[in-house]
């Protein structure tokens, strides 16, 4: 299992997403703003403090990041590294100005409106934020599975 942490930034009813470019996977669609492998020995929470950083330049205590679901999630290929666990967090409050601090790996970042969202979005993420948008989501989500 391949873990990944996500942060949502969500700031009055939006949510910013990066558009993915130069990264080899599901370039040209739109993502959470902030996300990315853990890293041995690291916590989630760490590891979506750390993205946050890396990706955005922003300040996350990890005391402001809100669990929103925990997806386990498959590509159906038979290999490991298509068998993923991610893991969601809102976050409301931050330090910084979010701006792009890996230029080759991203095209832009954009505020949306959670029920007027860019297309295309990463599917696996469009389902979490289409679940944000409706009210809710389970603690555990599937995705990929027959």
């Amino acid at each position: 299992m391949v873990p990944a942490a996500y942060v949502l930034l969500i700031d009055d009813g939006r949510v910013l997403l990066q558009l993915r470019a130069g990264t080899g996977y599901r370039d040209g669609f739109w993502a959470a703003a902030a996300a990315g492998h853990v890293e041995a020995g690291e916590s989630v929470h760490a590891a979506a403090v750390r993205e946050a950083a890396e990706e955005l330049g922003i300040v996350v205590d990890a005391a402001d990041l809100v669990p929103l679901t925990t997806m386990h999630r498959t590509n159906r290929t038979g290999l490991e590294i298509d068998e993923r666990v991610d893991f969601f967090f809102t976050c409301r409050r931050w330090t910084g100005e979010p701006r792009t601090m890996e230029p080759e790996r991203s095209a832009g970042l954009g505020w949306f409106a959670l029920d007027d969202l860019p297309d295309p979005v990463v599917p696996h993420e469009r389902h979490v934020l289409d679940g944000v948008a409706g009210g809710g989501l389970p603690a555990i989500t599937a995705f990929g599975f027959r």
